[in-house]
């Protein structure tokens, strides 16, 4: 499924750790017996995946897919990843097909999923557009602030929304922050430490609390100065002095920054600006998984849940499913 970028970011993630993520989280909700599965059995339906929230961007989809898909289910998507849902109060986003057990073995772990990756993708859409809208050329990151072990949930999420990862681990860029230059020794002692294990491949960032700092990180050979807890003003002018002298150097600001503030940031010469907010105290979409109603009212119309039809069944026992927008298209789970 494609982003409005035109990328499809689904490719980033190979199959072998959706398999092993969604058995992970599988494995934590059902440890031994299922007895409200054995209860409903193993014959086939049909259940709808609602959001009622409007307005929120879809993200997540290769994972709600990986977990159905070790259940041998099928998803029907409504609308590509990366889409705003909407405007209606309640929107039919995709259809789930397989064994009623599994349906419903597979449900909060897939819902789970879906909606920490739509509200950061979400959040992060918002603050993409910020900027774009202050034409405002740098970079909006996220931080290494996420849930442990849904890592690479979150990180795919802002990916969805449009603005950077940052580092996805302590491997993907060498970060000397206050605690690791107080326990080494100094900025310059830090830095030519790991330039001599990380060698050409991997770019040193280095946290600054003041300008005498950030131009001790770029002597010492820092390919990015963090400006950790500035104020915008102070941010402004430091940040343009050392662009100055060390324009190589690309500079991020960081530290207490917040959706309401984030503009005050902007600058020519920041480079990044990175917010823990976009993973922390990030609100959650409201998605639900309703299975097919066969009851149908006395005049023959289809029962509704949450003014969704919820379909009717013929003689056959069949359920129809009403149908999505004309661009829906179908993605099989693996």
């Amino acid at each position: 499924m494609s982003t409005p970028s035109g990328l499809d970011l689904a490719h980033l993630l190979p199959p072998t750790t959706l398999t092993r993520l969604a058995q992970d989280w599988l494995a934590e909700d059902v440890t031994n017996f299922d007895p409200a599965g054995m209860c409903v059995g193993a014959g086939p339906q049909t259940a709808t995946l609602l959001c009622k929230e409007p307005g929120s961007v879809l993200a997540g989809v290769p994972f709600f897919n990986a977990v159905f898909g070790v259940l041998g289910c099928q998803v029907d998507w409504l609308y590509p990843e990366g889409a705003e849902l909407g405007p209606e109060q309640v929107t039919r986003v995709a259809v789930v097909h397989g064994p009623a057990c599994n349906i419903l073995q597979g449900e909060r772990s897939a819902l789970n999923c879906l909606a920490r990756a739509s509200g950061i993708a979400t959040r992060g859409r918002q603050l993409a557009s910020v900027a774009r809208k202050a034409a405002w050329k740098g970079s909006v990151a996220g931080t290494r602030k996420t849930t442990p072990g849904f890592r690479v949930v979150e990180k795919y999420a802002m990916l969805v929304g449009g603005v950077a990862t940052h580092r996805c681990d302590l491997s993907s860029l060498v970060m000397l922050k206050d605690n690791h230059v107080w326990a080494c020794g100094g900025i310059a002692q830090a830095v030519q430490d790991v330039r001599r294990v990380c060698g050409f491949s991997s770019k040193i960032e280095v946290e600054c609390r003041s300008e005498d700092e950030g131009r001790e990180a770029a002597r010492a050979g820092a390919d990015i100065v963090m400006l950790d807890n500035f104020t915008p003003q102070t941010l402004h002018t430091v940040a343009r002095t050392l662009k100055q002298d060390f324009p190589t150097v690309l500079i991020e600001a960081s530290g207490g920054i917040t959706p309401e503030t984030l503009s005050a940031f902007f600058s020519p010469s920041v480079d990044i600006i990175s917010l823990g907010c976009i993973t922390q105290g990030c609100p959650v979409v409201d998605f639900s998984l309703k299975i097919q109603c066969p009851q149908r009212s006395h005049s023959g119309t289809a029962r509704r849940e949450n003014g969704i039809p919820c379909g009717t069944v013929d003689d056959h026992g069949i359920t129809t499913v009403p149908s999505g927008p004309p661009t829906a298209r179908r993605d099989f789970a693996f």
